[in-house]
């Protein structure tokens, strides 16, 4: 049995770590539609399965991008409707970017988008966000962009929470050396609690703030299109930056 394969085994000894969390297969489907059958169809070249991403594993570059080990991949989890992943592709042409989306429709629209816009930069996955070191060897990928995740704010579904020590410890295994992780939410209750998880973690915390756009900072003043609903009604944006020394 290949990796690949092994990942999406019910019997994988994977399965049974509560810490992981485990996809539909998109090839077992009943029942199709045009986004579904796009990701391993139209885009199947820039759009991967759960089943077919983990064989990328540390060949991101030279298999998918084709560029040299030195050049930046980035990462954005949760690329929603895919603005900020086009703009982000688009306006840093000198790096590669990747976005994860376990969504049929939200993923297809954001590689839609940037095929149309003629970028080459950029490709997606549908992967658990929990499991991206099933997706990411070591020190493989940049800068990580954690843009408005679910909050989770039932009291009974913290465990669902992106920043979990145990996930926290992946995405800073996976990122080089000197990279950065940004967070964007509307949730106080989520990024205080997440500054809690941080700073019991090894990422070192640089800045933070409770009004991103009152404070003045250049690192993320891209507005995605949730943000801007909320800035609109008021609605104040947390944001930090750590930093994976």
């Amino acid at each position: 049995m290949d990796e690949a394969a092994a990942l999406i085994n019910p019997k994988h000894p994977l399965y049974t770590d509560p810490t992981r969390r485990r996809l539909n297969v998109t090839q077992d489907l009943r029942f199709h539609n045009a986004y579904t059958v796009a990701l391993d169809g139209e885009y199947a070249d820039w759009a991967y399965s759960e089943a077919r991403a983990p064989s990328n594993r540390e060949i991101w570059r030279s298999k998918v991008f084709q560029v040299p080990e030195s050049h930046p991949v980035d990462l954005e989890i949760g690329t929603g409707n895919g603005t900020f992943f086009a703009h982000q592709a688009l306006g840093t042409p000198e790096r590669c970017l990747v976005g994860i989306e376990i969504k049929y429709k939200p993923l297809i629209q954001t590689i839609r988008r940037t095929r149309r816009m003629g970028l080459t930069n950029a490709a997606v996955a549908r992967i658990h966000a929990f499991n991206l070191d099933e997706v990411f060897g070591d020190g493989e990928i940049n800068n990580i962009f954690v843009f408005f995740p679910d909050p989770w704010v039932d009291p009974r579904k913290p465990r669902n929470r992106l920043f979990q020590p145990e996930v926290l410890e992946r995405l800073w295994k996976i990122q080089k050396p000197g990279s950065r992780l940004f967070l964007k939410t509307d949730s106080k209750e989520y990024f205080d609690w997440s500054l809690e998880q941080v700073r019991d973690s090894r990422y070192r915390l640089v800045d933070s703030t409770y009004d991103l756009h009152g404070s003045g900072s250049a690192d993320m003043e891209f507005r995605t299109a949730f943000e801007k609903i909320f800035t609109a009604q008021g609605i104040l944006i947390n944001a930090c930056w750590l930093a994976r020394d």
